[in-house]
């Protein structure tokens, strides 16, 4: 027969959608490194002593089509009901328009965090507009771009308060209306930093005795007080007040900011983001304008660009942990950028007349179902509140609970005698009628005439959102376009390689994207009972499965929501099993100075001291200064932060050394999983002698950034320490690090599609691609850029350094200088200046193809020339496209005067010309947005000022 069948296999995800190299790519790029094919090169790169000896298998890898149907099959196992528990998880409805054009867009999910201000003014805006909307909402003139989660919010705001209180007490008093998962993460926060907590009634505060306090707004039982003068009393001692307010509620209530309050947290959840389990949600932080710089998480400000116009950056920047390190008040990770912009949005697309009318609605539906209880002689308190009530029941509690079941409604059981019940904006007419068939009672909830049981001194007076924003024509066509301008300004995943070394940004198929929006993922409550949850416990327990026998280690904690939190939460689990040996003392911590930048500010957050380790000349740890730190320091040696491959992007071969120094010397092994994308499959950080590891999930196993957040931080330990990790928030035990059980679960479905799809086999060859793709670049560039570190045989992991210091010397170009000319390339600038200062770490990730990788050379080749041209005096120091960079459509259009040509200013190499990414604002002035603070949308006569 003639036909001769193909080989291919177009479900192969792996290799056909997932790993950009084809085949014969791979062996051309093989070629330029000398190597005979992968394996040759990954014998040269990874040290046999740390190879793994049995390759991951996990079976036969789905299709995408047999994902969905097996992801499918696992939802409906979920039996999502109407959730009226509250504690600050709200049903809510989200706009089809945000939902399709953000949640669901690459545009706005696939985006990294704006630390190059020029390429993501969209999204920048988008979170001014939520900083705009918290700062209205709650009166406080400084709001943050988000954090993590509402009780993570609340202990942020606890540690603010003692940095700036200037009470001299040690204690800190929580109202114990407080939300439990709130009080259980403050708790945990506190202990390590040797601050007293003090929960009870506000009546009974001590504010001589305490350094802050923080109140609840609504109380978590549905009470509303004027906290006005506890405030001021606080303020009498100088002491801190902080409130945590439902944003919901400031819609109709007195905002903490007339209540003389200095922080407001909270959550923005139910400003169109559905509860998925617990996460991810954003939270918001506000102060007063006289602790702003004390204020931690991102702060977008307005500024200008170099040709004066208005652009927006973060600021303050200086203040965050990868760069002050253990003294640093604000976390890198700490954000949920992406659900941030959410919320802002959904305050854009209601506008405050929404906003204030679906409060409105809450607060009447709750007083109507209030109402049929006590015409069913049932006793109701309090008798005013917003969306929440609390009824004594007595014995009939357990019926009562289980009767809602039936309807399909879930109440909140509230001590022996009590149930909860919190209305939102979901809730409909026939939800209400259940409720009250639960409580034995049958009537239909009628239209009544609208009754209102709100406390007068409590009414709000002030306006909200009456900036123009919130003002524009909300038809969804306006809505659509506005979203689309929006996103047009950045540059994200779906765009271009974001080439950054350790943030490893691949890629976010659309197969495991898309379960993350389906119903029985995205609306389960937190704390619903866990046979409602089978899905999900089935989707954890599986993905944690196959995470120990990916890294090693013998269980997996997924709370951690992000890659800081996964740090902080595995250095307590040491702390805890160093207590559990009756060796609480040790608080040591030795780091090395090639490990991740964040590892020191997570060792003080513990309450440790911090010994840094030197680095040798070849920028590995240096193993004597290390043998004689541990040994000076063993009495009290907690144990060390490594982070493997280094920071440097090399596979050190004295790694197990290391880890048996440590152990030696009493102490636990931390090794930092933020370089995994280089170890999956190949070596797993358990075998190399780590006790606990925490892993980005939204890094190597593909959960988006999502500009700077979504992310999640689980961690894996070792057998002895698995008693020691985070406990559930509501039962007793460690102590727990976030809001929720599992941290962010509704971002799970992604990993463990990811894996699924992949199979064990393919996760490898995704590692091995990855080193392939850094090494095939640093080949490509090296001899134009030095290679900063490299291993024994002269190979890099899955990033590599490029040396850019000589040129300010010799051509008076910066590194910024090279990472803004990339954007007129149209690319996103490696990491800059980080971890050594002047310089870019490269990472591809194995999602590239060679095509792009191509493209990235030639820009940087291209800039190498325009640099020499400048060393060799064919172009002024001052004045070319390095200096000018990014270059505009103003640029292009506008009066051109200078000693080069448009098309090499606008078009260099590697630009497309046809789908050119134009940036729209020159090159951002920072010093000027950090003088001059403005973190709120500027009013629209500011605009018309800067047009003329």
């Amino acid at each position: 027969m003639s036909y001769e069948p193909t080989e291919y296999l177009p479900y192969d995800f792996a290799n056909r959608r997932h790993i950009g190299p084809s085949p014969s790519e791979m062996a051309e790029m093989c070629d330029v490194l000398g190597v005979a094919d992968v394996n040759a090169l990954i014998d040269e790169t990874v040290p046999k002593s740390i190879r793994q000896a049995k390759p991951l298998e996990f079976g036969k890898p789905l299709s995408e089509r047999m994902l969905m149907h097996h992801m499918r099959e696992t939802a409906n196992k979920n039996r999502v009901l109407s959730s009226l528990i509250g504690m600050g998880y709200h049903g809510t409805v989200t706009p089809p328009a945000i939902q399709r054009n953000i949640f669901e867009n690459p545009a706005w999910y696939t985006a990294y965090t704006p630390y190059q201000p020029e390429i993501s003014q969209g999204r920048l805006e988008a979170l001014l507009n939520y900083q705009t909307m918290v700062c209205d909402l709650t009166g406080l003139e400084v709001a943050n771009a988000s954090l993590l989660d509402e009780s993570t919010a609340c202990a942020e705001a606890m540690t603010m308060a003692l940095r700036v209180a200037k009470s001299k007490a040690k204690a800190f008093f929580v109202d114990e209306n407080c939300h439990p998962q709130n009080i259980a993460v403050m708790r945990t926060r506190a202990a390590p930093l040797g601050i007293e907590i003090i929960v009870g009634n506000p009546d009974d505060l001590d504010a001589q005795a305490v350094f802050g306090a923080i109140f609840q707004y609504p109380g978590t039982h549905g009470h509303l007080r004027d906290f006005s003068d506890l405030i001021a009393d606080l303020h009498e001692a100088k002491a801190i007040a902080v409130m945590s307010a439902d944003p919901m509620a400031l819609c109709l209530l007195k905002e903490p900011g007339a209540m003389g309050a200095d922080i407001a947290v909270g959550s923005t959840q139910r400003f169109g983001v559905p509860m998925g389990f617990g996460g991810p949600h954003a939270a918001y932080m506000a102060c007063r304008d006289a602790l702003k710089r004390a204020m931690p998480g991102r702060i977008v400000g307005v500024s200008i660009d170099s040709h004066g116009n208005r652009a927006y950056r973060l600021s303050l920047q200086t203040r965050e942990q990868h760069i002050r390190r253990e003294k640093a008040t604000s976390n890198v990770c700490t954000a949920q950028a992406l659900l941030a912009v959410m919320a802002g949005f959904y305050a854009v697309f209601h506008g405050p007349e929404g906003l204030r009318a679906i409060a409105q609605r809450i607060h009447r539906k709750t007083v109507r179902l209030a109402e049929g209880l006590e015409m069913a002689g049932f006793s109701i308190e309090p008798k005013e509140f917003f969306d929440t009530i609390t009824v004594d029941v007595g014995l009939l509690q357990r019926g009562v609970l289980q009767a809602a079941i039936k309807e399909g409604i879930n109440l909140r059981r509230v001590g022996k005698t009590k149930v909860g019940i919190t209305l939102d904006e979901s809730t409909r007419p026939e939800t209400i009628e259940g409720v009250w068939r639960a409580f034995g009672l049958w009537r239909e909830a009628d239209a009544d005439e609208p009754a209102y049981r709100l406390p007068d001194a409590l009414c709000r007076k002030s306006a909200y959102l009456e900036h123009d924003v919130f003002h524009m024509n909300r038809a969804e066509t306006e809505m659509m376009r506005y979203m689309r301008r929006l996103a047009d300004r950045d540059l994200a995943l779906d765009r271009a390689m974001i080439p950054l070394g350790s943030c490893t940004m691949k890629l976010n198929s659309a197969a495991e994207m898309a379960p993350v929006s389906w119903h029985q993922f995205a609306h389960m409550h937190p704390y619903a009972p866990k046979d409602q949850a089978r899905g999900y416990h089935e989707l954890i327990d599986d993905l944690s499965k196959k995470l120990c026998a990916i890294t090693g280690y013998d269980a997996i904690s997924m709370q951690p929501n992000s890659g800081a939190q996964g740090e902080y939460a595995g250095l307590l689990t040491i702390a805890d099993w160093h207590r559990a040996q009756g060796q609480g003392h040790r608080n040591v911590c030795l780091i090395p100075m090639n490990a991740h930048g964040t590892n020191p500010a997570s060792a003080q957050m513990v309450g440790w001291k911090v010994v840094p380790i030197k680095d040798d000349a070849r920028g590995d740890i240096d193993l004597e200064d290390f043998r004689a730190k541990a040994a000076e320091h063993a009495d009290n040696l907690a144990g060390c932060m490594i982070t493997y491959p280094s920071t440097h992007g090399v596979f050190e071969e004295t790694v197990k050394e290391v880890c048996e120094i440590v152990h030696r010397h009493g102490g636990q092994v931390y090794i930092d999983g933020a370089n995994m994308n280089a170890m999956v499959g190949l070596s797993r950080p358990g075998d190399l002698g780590g006790d606990v590891s925490h892993l980005n999930l939204h890094k190597t196993f593909c959960i988006p950034h999502g500009g700077g957040g979504p992310g999640m931080g689980p961690i894996g330990v070792k057998k002895h320490l698995v008693p020691h990790l985070p406990s559930h928030p509501l039962e007793p035990g460690v102590g727990s690090v976030s809001a929720a059980p599992f941290g962010s679960p509704s971002l799970l479905p992604i990993s463990w599609a990811y894996c699924l799809m992949m199979g064990g086999e393919g996760l490898t060859q995704a590692t091995r691609v990855a080193i392939l793709n850094a090494n095939y670049i640093a080949a490509r560039l090296s001899g134009s850029y030095d290679i900063l570190y490299k291993g024994n045989q002269g190979r890099v992991a899955h990033e590599c350094i490029l040396d850019t210091r000589p040129f300010e010397k010799s051509a008076g170009v910066t590194v910024e200088d090279i990472a803004k000319r990339l954007i007129d390339c149209g690319f996103h600038a490696p990491t800059m200046s980080w971890p050594v200062a002047g310089t870019l770490m490269v990472e591809p990730t194995e999602s590239e193809t060679k095509a792009e990788l191509d493209r990235f050379c030639d820009a940087m080749l291209a800039i190498r020339e325009e640099i020499r041209a400048i060393e060799a005096g064919e172009m002024d120091r001052g004045n070319n496209p390095l200096k000018n960079a990014p270059h505009t459509v103003e640029d292009l259009v506008g009066d051109w005067d200078r000693p080069y040509s448009r098309d090499q200013g606008c078009f260099p190499p590697g630009a497309f010309r046809v789908d050119k990414y134009w940036p729209p604002v020159n090159r951002v002035d920072n010093a000027y947005g950090d003088r001059n603070l403005v973190c709120t949308c500027p009013p629209m006569s500011d605009y018309a000022e800067a047009a003329e």
